[in-house]
């Protein structure tokens, strides 16, 4: 049996609308994307195959949201919505429905192959950045992102505007990939919304003293750890490491 038919089948015998089920499950697996409870947005969702399994795992207390200009047949325990995901309308109806909380966006989107592949890689770029803008817009901080692009001479440039926007990327080719197809997929991991960026020289006031004993600023809602900082000093620091929820910096004062 060829690897073509292998997955082929196996989606028919466990009742998967498409063998690019197998695909999220080897990302979720190596990437720990999905977990119960969690708030999933399928862009291009349609014919549901990743919604059948973002919907088992995340469970009845996780919501999954499948957005696609076609018509997605009706998945248990899935909301759809019809529309462009560039559109503010759309972007709209799935935050209504996440409740302004998604923890997960992914895509497996490709375009219609014209079999020039420079054409058929700008077009799959195109595709993942428009995910990609999207995501931005409805993602929560520390939020997750999976898409699917194919290799090229633009794909590292994505990958680094990726980079800006996220603690950790990695580039994976899942075993359920056709042999001829030149697709890989991007999981971007911890979506970082702070109001900071490394290399920051700021005046911050010392509130409070951390566990560890190392002084903690506010940066509007965002906490940075100070270490040598006392509660009540204005320091000034530099700021070295910045993750979703919270960032290091050293005083630049001595």
């Amino acid at each position: 049996m060829s690897h073509k038919d292998h997955y082929y089948n196996k989606s028919k015998q466990e009742g998967y609308r498409s063998r690019a089920a197998y695909k999220l499950k080897q990302l979720d697996r190596e990437e720990d994307l999905l977990h119960e409870g969690k708030t999933v947005v399928d862009l291009g969702a349609a014919p549901g195959g990743w919604l059948q399994v973002a919907s088992e795992e995340v469970g009845e207390s996780g919501t999954v949201i499948g957005v696609d200009l076609q018509r997605i047949k009706d998945v248990d325990g899935v909301e759809t919505v019809r529309g462009d995901m560039t559109d503010e309308s759309t972007k709209e109806e799935v935050r209504d429905l996440a409740g302004d909380a998604v923890d997960v966006v992914v895509s497996d989107m490709a375009p219609n192959m014209t079999g020039e592949y420079s054409v058929d890689h700008a077009r799959s770029v195109h595709l993942a950045r428009q995910a990609f803008e999207t995501a931005l817009d409805v993602l929560d901080t520390g939020g997750d992102f999976a898409v699917k692009v194919f290799e090229g001479q633009d794909l590292d440039d994505f990958r680094e505007d990726l980079d800006e926007e996220f603690q950790y990327v990695r580039t994976l080719r899942p075993d359920a990939s056709r042999d001829s197809s030149s697709e890989v997929y991007l999981v971007a991991k911890g979506r970082m919304t702070a109001p900071v960026a490394e290399g920051d020289v700021i005046e911050v006031e010392i509130a409070d003293e951390g566990s560890e004993g190392d002084g903690v600023a506010k940066v509007e809602s965002y906490t940075l750890f100070v270490p040598g900082t006392s509660e009540g000093e204005t320091v000034e620091v530099e700021v070295t490491e910045v993750k979703p929820r919270f960032g290091f910096a050293e005083r630049t004062d001595g």
